[in-house]
């Protein structure tokens, strides 16, 4: 059975990444004569590509399939993704899924659909994530002011809470021609910005070639890409402390494509913590990659990762990451409840925090990060900045953010939609972002 004239709609959850190989699966399907429409339409073909890192995937996957079918009933449900390799049999049994695709077959998953009628019984592609050690590229394309590029999959950290390493399998990376190559083509369909993805970024360069060693590293790719002629801006979408080095500190803060904006993963704010999480850091040497990004880009944000509610974490392990975290100058939080996870060391550890107390920390850190956000935005009234507006209308406004990653809104207009434009930061507005005014000098511009 052919895909010409049949439609497809993507459901996708969880990271950058996850994005980034939908749309790689969209383009190839649309390759192959298939229409891409939403979920809500009643699609033929409906692809849900699941995250695993909260215990919330199959509930999430359940709803979004109940949803499809209610579309049209003899929609063909494919879940591929982290869950999906994960637990690829618990998915099989629940109602209405006909395919579950693995992560090596994801992005080969046109080859699966040969038929679909709908069967009593789902499909199973997928294979042992020891097996997995080649690197498939992928890339977003949305809205063509931004794309997500893929750099790296995988991870070889054994963090105790984490099961990415065993829905992704071991660290590898693209070829640094291969990246610095698909940077151009996307410069040449007109995105502005480029954000590198990927499970664990700062080990790039392991796995490039089908081996352990590093051919090359971070630094390297930085240095490649930065040569990309058209690339307005570059953003690097998370890094480990551990592997952010002052050579890539260094060069960020004077390179005029990559933005003065990181996201580090902290986790915990407390060392005992951090110990029984089994990251690679203490907080002194977190810190000390805060002072020392300000001291070369005093306005550079920093976004920070932090867990709430791990096993062991008491009331005071809690305080003093809070107040670790109070005192660190940074732009805001992405805050995550500890969730179990089967298949992991911390589903073991004693000392379980109930669900209700993990709530209420996560409730105080996201009221810490809406101060440090706007507390950050604010700080920059009345400079000059360049913003890169997105194209979506959302109730009469546009929204965009500066290279440091302060969210600016404005009434919707079509011509600037996509465009970037000098304008003047004001002050907080109704959607959680600064009112500004377009400029039409283009100096002096904050840098």
């Amino acid at each position: 059975m052919g895909l010409s004239g049949k439609s497809v709609a993507f459901h996708t959850l969880g990271c950058k990444l996850n994005f980034a190989e939908s749309s790689t699966i969209s383009r190839d399907l649309q390759g192959a004569g298939m229409t891409l429409t939403e979920l809500k339409s009643g699609a033929d073909v409906v692809i849900i590509n699941t995250c695993s890192v909260t215990n919330q995937a199959d509930v999430e996957c359940r709803s979004i399939v109940r949803k499809a079918l209610r579309a049209n009933p003899e929609a063909f449900i494919v879940v591929t993704g982290c869950y999906a390799q994960l637990r690829p049999s618990e998915i099989a049994a629940m109602d209405g899924v006909d395919l579950v695709v693995g992560a090596q077959e994801k992005l080969h998953l046109r080859q699966f659909l040969t038929d679909l009628t709908k069967q009593d019984e789902a499909i199973i592609h997928s294979c042992e994530i020891q097996d997995v050690e080649n690197y498939q590229a992928a890339y977003s394309l949305g809205d063509r002011t931004r794309a997500f590029l893929k750099v790296q999959d995988g991870c070889d950290y054994k963090c105790t809470y984490c099961t990415i390493p065993m829905a992704r399998g071991i660290s590898r990376s693209a070829p640094l021609d291969q990246a610095v190559s698909q940077a151009r083509a996307l410069v040449q369909r007109g995105v502005q910005e480029v954000v590198l993805t990927g499970v664990n970024i700062g080990d790039y360069g392991k796995g490039e070639f089908g081996n352990k060693r590093h051919d090359h590293r971070f630094i390297d790719l930085l240095h490649g890409l930065d040569e990309v002629d058209g690339l307005d801006r570059i953003r690097i979408s998370s890094i480990e402390p551990n592997l952010l080095s002052n050579e890539v500190i260094d060069f960020v803060s004077h390179s005029q494509r990559f933005v003065p904006h990181f996201h580090i993963p902290l986790q915990s704010g407390n060392n005992e913590i951090l110990g029984k999480m089994k990251r690679r850091y203490q907080r002194e040497l977190y810190q000390q990659r805060v002072e020392a990004i300000l001291a070369r880009t005093p306005d550079a944000c920093i976004g920070v990762d932090v867990i709430v509610g791990f096993p062991g974490e008491t009331e005071e392990h809690f305080l003093d990451s809070y107040q670790f975290l109070a005192n660190l100058p940074i732009g805001y939080l992405h805050v995550f409840t500890y969730s179990e996870r089967p298949g992991t060391e911390a589903i073991h550890l004693d000392g379980v925090v109930p669900p209700v107390e993990r709530k209420a920390r996560n409730h105080r850190l996201r009221l810490l990060s809406a101060q440090k956000q706007k507390n950050f935005a604010l700080r920059h009234r009345g400079t000059i900045r360049r913003v890169l507006w997105e194209e979506a209308n959302r109730e009469g406004l546009m929204f965009g953010y500066t290279e440091n990653y302060i969210r600016v809104q404005c009434p919707f207009d079509a011509d600037r939609a996509g465009t970037v434009e000098h304008v003047m930061l004001g002050e907080w507005g109704s959607h959680d972002g600064l009112d500004v005014q377009p400029i039409q000098q283009q100096s002096p511009v904050a840098s």
